[in-house]
């Protein structure tokens, strides 16, 4: 029995500098892919492209989908226009994500989304982004100033959810960005929150495993544990997903 295959998505880098300025790299941080491999699952890294049946057979290839992190979301995509503090958009990357969400999900493979990956995952089933968190009054300070392993702020996990089965009532997280969950997607549910009410976690109520984290568990599972029972969770699920389709193939 081959250990499962997880879908990491790519981001674009743009290089700015050596021989070829300007050039196009798909590229995914190691910290994933280690968090993965410690898991027991087989990282593979999956390219943007825009090819709706090209998508489809990603989303057939791999046994679970990990959306990873990067540029913030379009807001053209949820109905707005983009506000001052909106960063870089790369909408060939927000529609690969959302289109191979959809794929994952219509095949029944487990979905974790990772900090932009919860944002693309509410946008998916129709909710809404603040664009920016000064929209928010008297938040807390959501893009650190630490190392990257460093846990900064609380966040209170919610009762009768999959990330309270792995975290309990609090944990304590690192934090790099500055757009949140605003409006909720269909069928979505809040599992986590900081004390200032931004949604740290997400998950798909009736569905196995979809779930999302605002904050970044691959930076931190070398050393913390709940945050490597969250890859283990994840990665069992999908080993679950190709025992199943071993068994009527």
């Amino acid at each position: 029995m081959r250990k499962p295959i997880i879908g990491i998505t790519a981001n674009i880098l743009i290089t700015e500098g050596g021989a070829l300025p300007g050039t196009e790299k798909a590229a995914v941080s190691n910290d994933y892919i280690k968090a993965i491999e410690n898991a027991g699952g087989v990282p593979i890294v999956l390219p943007v492209v825009t090819d709706k049946e090209l998508i489809r057979c990603q989303a057939e290839l791999i046994d679970g989908l990990l959306l990873s992190g990067g540029y913030d979301a379009d807001p053209l995509l949820f109905g707005e226009e983009p506000a001052e503090k909106l960063g870089y958009v790369y909408p060939e990357r927000d529609y690969h994500e959302i289109e191979l969400i959809k794929a994952a999900y219509n095949a029944n493979r487990p979905i974790l989304g990772i900090c932009r990956g919860i944002q693309v995952i509410n946008i998916a089933f129709g909710g809404t982004l603040y664009q920016d968190l000064a929209e928010i009054q008297g938040g807390i300070k959501h893009m650190q100033n630490a190392p990257k392993d460093v846990a900064t702020h609380t966040v209170r996990v919610i009762a009768n959810t999959i990330l309270h089965t792995l975290f309990g009532d609090n944990i304590v997280t690192n934090s790099f960005h500055h757009q949140a969950v605003k409006d909720l997607g269909s069928d979505l549910i809040i599992s986590a929150k900081t004390k200032d009410g931004v949604v740290e976690g997400i998950e798909m109520a009736g569905k196995y495993f979809v779930v999302a984290v605002q904050w970044h568990p691959e930076m931190m599972a070398s050393n913390h544990l709940g945050m490597k029972s969250l890859f283990r969770e994840f990665v069992a699920k999908a080993c679950e997903v190709q025992n199943s389709l071993n068994k009527y193939s």
